[in-house]
């Protein structure tokens, strides 16, 4: 194609998305998958890491932090994500996937390193708030990069298997704290900064391969920079060959018509989730609460329910996260390519229902006397073994179901009401319904467990009825680009919205290629 430039209400067609969803898996997807999807191993090793350091920050050889200071610095690295999500998506929206991930990736690097030279509660305070930043902005960059470098085909699996692998860093984190945290074998004063300093060293492998990733040929179409996007997948395509991949041929047909569009301004993005894909926001909203308030209710808990109703030491504890680690590592891995054979609304529908059920029977055993620690723990892993299908889930979700010319902060707005709501609210309200003394009640607890079934379920229920079937669907098949010349017939509970084009064309100097054949009508609604 040869190059264009857009004008105000003038269309030209790009062949940019079915050129990039029909390519084959190849070698270069999995540098894709690698290369950004390390981000939640990271927040995986970090979050597990500072939970196991946070008791020998207490001790007068290390920082003498106090009980509540180590617990502030949890809720300071939270905040820290939902301040970077917010921050850095925005960004990514505006000077595209590859700039930030690399930006936010070195933020992360630089201020998780520092932390391992603190040597004082606000110098760690810092530190952790602005390695919150680069790993909340992660999780917007990198979740757009994905959807829209993976073809559709994969890219449920890919992206569900891409946010499990949090619990593979969390399992990284839990074997590395055993050896630097064990003053037999490392030094109190050293253990601590070198945990630090591990998430910067498995980053320093992936700038590399960063730097080898190009920048979404999808995001420079809709940004007025067809000709870069067209070059793009050339070279992209060039590459899978070389892979041995073979290409079919694009049809005309299969173009999208854009006209320039301006930056999306906050009041658009107010308009477009809350008026024209109001049922989308409630699903993705109602998703990404139900999910975080189980998840978050229960992690942060389980070591208090073990301690507290069968009498385990934290040493001994600290042995029970790894099956439960890996039971939420496993389910992404293993369901993940049902949500693109399957359909999205029935596995949706399934790991969120399943999970609720096997938390119901949960507690009702746990209320009967009928569990000890062991079978606690096993139950617990088949109820995140659908349950971390689901969450991951609930990401791909927010992700793929609005433009892309504002998919990075759809993304980050939803992070941010999760982490928010499940973070703070849910650990706080099991956290008070655990028992005192030595044989606690277990009568609010049991009610907790089933609260947070019913609330997983309702999850999906809400996800049946208002979910889109976006399996194998292009993007711009599941949310037609603000940039496009028509609105793509409507989705599920969602009616078509007319566009104005952009007003802010004339002063770029740029020259028309209209289609032939001109303005064409709009294409009819579905049935």
């Amino acid at each position: 194609m040869t190059e264009h430039a857009l004008e105000e209400g003038k269309a030209i067609p790009s062949l940019v998305p079915a050129r990039m969803d029909r390519l084959p898996w190849t070698r270069f997807h999995w540098m894709i998958v690698v290369g950004l999807g390390v981000s939640w191993i990271l927040d995986g090793l970090e979050i597990q890491l500072v939970s196991l350091v946070g008791n020998v920050l207490k001790e007068s050889q290390t920082l003498g932090l106090t009980t509540a200071q180590v617990g502030l610095l949890a809720s300071i690295y939270l905040a820290g994500e939902v301040v970077g999500a917010l921050f850095f998506g925005r960004l990514t929206d505006r000077w595209g996937r590859r700039n930030l991930f690399i930006i936010t990736l070195m933020v992360y690097l630089l201020a998780s390193g520092a932390a391992g030279l603190t040597w004082d509660f606000w110098s760690m305070a810092v530190c952790r708030f602005i390695a919150g930043m680069g790993i909340g902005g992660e999780y917007a960059a990198i979740n757009s990069a994905i959807d829209e470098l993976i073809p559709s085909k994969y890219r449920g699996r890919v992206d569900i298997g891409v946010n499990g692998t949090y619990w593979g860093g969390a399992l990284i984190g839990s074997a590395i704290g055993l050896v630097f945290l064990n003053d037999d074998l490392v030094p109190i004063e050293w253990g601590w900064r070198l945990c630090f300093l591990i998430g910067p060293v498995m980053g320093l492998m992936i700038i590399y391969l960063r730097r080898h990733i190009p920048e979404s040929p999808r995001w420079l179409m809709t940004h007025g920079r067809v000709a870069e996007a067209e070059a793009t997948v050339d070279r992209i395509e060039e590459t899978v060959r070389r892979q041995g991949g073979e290409l079919r041929e694009v049809r005309d047909d299969e173009a999208i018509n854009l006209i320039d569009y301006p930056p999306v301004t906050y009041r658009e993005i107010a308009r477009v989730m809350l008026r024209d894909y109001r049922s989308r926001s409630f699903l993705g909203f109602s998703m990404m609460v139900t999910q975080a308030f189980l998840y978050n209710a229960i992690f942060f808990t389980y070591a208090l329910v073990l301690k507290a109703y069968f009498g385990l030491n934290d040493s001994s504890i600290a042995l029970y996260f790894f099956p439960f680690a890996i039971g939420n590592l496993a389910g992404p891995l293993l369901l993940g390519h049902f949500f693109d054979t399957i359909g999205r609304r029935k596995m949706i529908l399934a790991t969120y229902a399943t999970s609720a059920v096997v938390l119901f029977v949960t507690a009702l055993l746990f209320n009967a006397g009928a569990l000890n620690a062991v079978t606690l723990t096993g139950l617990w892993c088949v109820v995140f073994f659908f349950a971390s299908a689901g969450a991951s889930s609930a990401y791909l979700t927010v992700s793929e179901i609005f433009p892309i010319e504002l998919r990075g902060q759809a993304i980050s707005f939803f992070f941010a009401i999760s982490q928010l709501t499940g973070g703070v609210v849910a650990p706080f309200l099991f956290a008070s319904l655990i028992g005192e003394g030595d044989n606690p009640a277990r009568g609010p607890l049991t009610a907790g467990y089933i609260v947070g079934a019913v609330v997983m379920l309702v999850g999906g229920l809400i996800a049946w009825f208002f979910g889109v079937d976006a399996e194998q669907q292009s993007l711009e098949n599941v949310a037609t680009p603000l940039s496009a010349r028509e609105r793509a017939s409507s989705t599920r509970f969602q009616g078509t919205t007319p566009r104005l084009p952009s007003t802010k064309a004339n002063d770029r100097g740029i020259t028309p290629i209209v289609p032939n054949g001109g303005d064409q009508e709009d294409p009819p609604k579905d049935t």
